[in-house]
């Protein structure tokens, strides 16, 4: 790979912020992992919302509820077939992977019974450990781990041995945001079902990376961010199988997930509304809605091929300097790499390659049980979207062998 291609050049051009100057050098914004970045589209639908739609949704009969409340729900539409879900009821808007981990924790957890057994990973980020872990000590819960190897994939004999009659649900990563490991979820969600266990696949870092299909994989649950996948913060979405969603009791009580409300006895909503109590973020719905338009106006098999290709030339020059150790080197990996350089801690690498206007993330990643697994406090971490290029990999290079040559 020489240079990026003309067609990923036009889709960088459509996000103002990668124009942005970071101490007076060209931002390299190799944090998309963490987030991504938001194409105009998705800025300007932010801005018209409040210019003139602004309202509350829902039981509204004045014009703009009526016009919001219709951008709002043909959004959750739009949202229900890009991931291949079979009704618009199955779409829960929440604020993001994390709630609605614990939505489900909470609320499905609730349907659990004492010695039950939860399947969780080892490469698992926080948000899909601490709510399994509440919920297992409420409810006297069995919370067992599968092991990983020393490349980052999961030891699939060893899942194969926890699996059991006991096993009542797997929640598990599609992709590790530290490692880049692609899981074999279509097998796991296979093996779990065989045992009559529930899935719920933590979709955070594979949204935006490839198509997804949950009436395909056959999950039962399916959770991911709006930021993740170049829509706002503060909005996400919880896929759940429509039997399974009317089993659960509600999370949160409220407006809006309410059918009739007396001092002596609450009937609650249909679904989706169940679980969509108070006002929602509107236009975070909306603008996510609008993101999806966007990525299904490009060429994605082009962009996500491109991806990897971002990534096997990143790690072919890391490679190339001395001391490099890459964590991570699963056989299907997406496209970020964690690394360290001899016993140099990352922040100080982190801090000098932010000085050239490098954005990289360091630290444990929120995953700090996997950081125990190889035995280091943290890692660099670059992760890549569609609008980087093969140039900023080439300036990341240069500067983190400019930082190296000064903490050495």
């Amino acid at each position: 790979m020489n240079q990026t291609p003309d067609y990923i050049k036009e889709l960088r051009s459509q996000f103002p912020i990668l124009k942005t100057k970071v101490y007076g050098k060209d931002l390299v914004y190799f944090d998309n992992a963490a987030t991504t970045q938001k194409p105009l589209q998705v800025i300007e639908r932010i801005q018209s919302y409040y210019t003139s739609e602004n309202s509350n949704i829902h039981r509204g009969v004045h014009h703009l509820s009526q016009v919001a409340t219709q951008d709002y729900e043909d959004a959750r539409k739009l949202i229900q077939k890009h991931i291949g879900s079979n009704k618009e009821s199955e779409i829960i808007f929440t604020k993001g992977t994390t709630d609605g981990i614990n939505l489900v924790a909470s609320s499905y957890g609730e349907l659990l019974k004492e010695g039950d057994e939860i399947l969780i990973s080892a490469m698992e980020h926080h948000s899909n450990i601490v709510p399994w872990q509440l919920i297992a000590q409420k409810k006297n819960l069995s919370l067992k781990v599968i092991p990983i190897h020393e490349n980052g994939e999961l030891n699939m004999a060893s899942f194969d041995e926890l699996l059991s009659e006991k096993t009542k649900l797997i929640s598990i990563t599609h992709i590790s945001n530290t490692l880049g490991t692609i899981n074999p979820i279509k097998e796991i969600i296979k093996k779990a079902h065989i045992f009559g266990a529930k899935v719920l696949i933590d979709g955070a870092q594979s949204i935006q990376h490839g198509e997804i299909n949950v009436s395909e994989l056959d999950c039962d649950f399916f959770v991911f961010s709006g930021h993740k996948i170049f829509g706002p913060t503060g909005i996400g979405v919880l896929y759940g199988k429509e039997a399974l969603l009317e089993s659960m009791p509600p999370y949160q009580g409220g407006g809006d997930m309410i059918k009739r409300v007396s001092f002596d006895h609450t009937s609650f909503n249909e679904l989706p509304f169940k679980f969509e109590a108070g006002t929602p973020n509107i236009i975070g719905g909306i603008a996510l809605g609008t993101a999806i338009k966007f990525l299904k106006s490009i060429d994605t098999e082009q962009a996500f091929s491109y991806e990897k290709a971002l990534l096997n030339y990143a790690e072919q020059e890391l490679k190339k300097i001395d001391e490099m150790t890459i964590i991570g080197t699963a056989t299907e990996k997406t496209s970020l790499v964690s690394f360290n350089v001899g016993q140099i801690h990352p922040f100080d690498i982190g801090t000098l390659l932010d000085k050239q206007g490098i954005a990289v993330r360091t630290g444990h990643h929120c995953t700090q049980p996997l950081m125990d697994f190889f035995k280091i406090s943290g890692t660099l971490r670059a992760s890549f979207a569609f609008y980087n290029t093969i140039e900023e990999v080439d300036v990341f290079i240069a500067a983190l062998k400019r930082s190296l040559s000064l903490l050495k």
